[in-house]
């Protein structure tokens, strides 16, 4: 069995992180999602836990980080090319997320970044297969 990947993040607004997730074309897995929580399918390895911020403080003594101030983590996702960067962050913004950072274009790898709804920072990254040593 392959290893999975859950990210956690704490949500404010449940039903708009859901709708916010839904329109970057992404699904729920209705079997893991409730009114505390809602379990996004990215793909078959990885999932994002969306938890209510009442219901993230059981997994954790620390405080939430405030994302118009801080920054818990960058969570980067690859792309198969530099369009379906383009695609997926365009998606992001037309929903309601933000900029985080200017695009990066190194001619080997591309990347743009959009902070979610709730401040989360996300990156889409494409790497030139041919770049990259075997």
């Amino acid at each position: 069995m392959s290893t999975k990947i859950f990210v956690n993040l704490p949500v404010k607004d449940l039903g708009r992180a859901q709708r916010f997730y839904t329109e970057l074309g992404y699904s729920l897995n209705p079997q893991f999602t409730d009114e505390n929580a809602a379990c996004v399918v990215i793909s078959e390895e990885i999932y994002v836990m969306l938890l209510t911020e009442p219901f993230f403080k059981n997994f954790t003594s620390r405080d939430i980080v405030d994302t118009a101030t801080g920054i818990e983590v960058i969570n980067a996702l690859s792309a198969d090319s530099r369009q379906q960067v383009d695609e997926l962050v365009d998606k992001a913004l037309a929903a309601g997320g933000t900029v985080a950072n200017e695009p990066m274009d190194m001619g080997f790898m591309y990347s743009r970044s959009f902070h979610d709804l709730d401040g989360h920072n996300w990156e889409a990254v494409y790497m030139d297969p041919n770049h990259v040593q075997q």
